[in-house]
């Protein structure tokens, strides 16, 4: 469905950090760029940051939130510690299996350098 998301970064080598962390916790390899903008290719898509373009400060978009597909609640809580560990902060209730009307689902939450909004998700059985 989507050919790719670019979030916004003040920090580039604070996001890449982050960002080669928990995607590399997926099994994508560090990101490629340089000091305004970094990508991280994968067959289905491209995920990248970016210093704005209009010179603004970046910031976290409110009632946004960016969702990566994981395999198990294994991979979900080893990205949210990857990310915990290269500077980004916990949000939202501690990773764990969460209702919903789509069925159940196994959510961690985090906020990168930026403040932007991430969720690692698995849909259970």
């Amino acid at each position: 469905m989507f050919s790719h998301i670019m979030l916004g970064a003040n920090d580039i080598a604070a996001s890449k950090k982050f960002y080669d962390a928990i995607l590399g916790v997926l099994g994508v390899a560090p990101g490629a760029g340089g000091d305004d903008r970094v990508f991280w290719m994968t067959p289905t898509g491209i995920f990248a940051i970016t210093k704005p373009i209009n010179g603004e400060p970046a910031g976290p978009g409110n009632g946004s939130t960016i969702g990566f597909s994981v395999s198990g609640p294994e991979q979900a809580d080893a990205w949210h510690a990857a990310g915990l560990a290269a500077g980004g902060s916990a949000c939202e209730d501690p990773p764990g299996v969460r209702p919903s009307s789509m069925g159940d689902l196994y959510l961690a939450y985090l906020r990168d350098p930026a403040g932007n909004k991430l969720c690692a998700l698995h849909r259970m059985g």
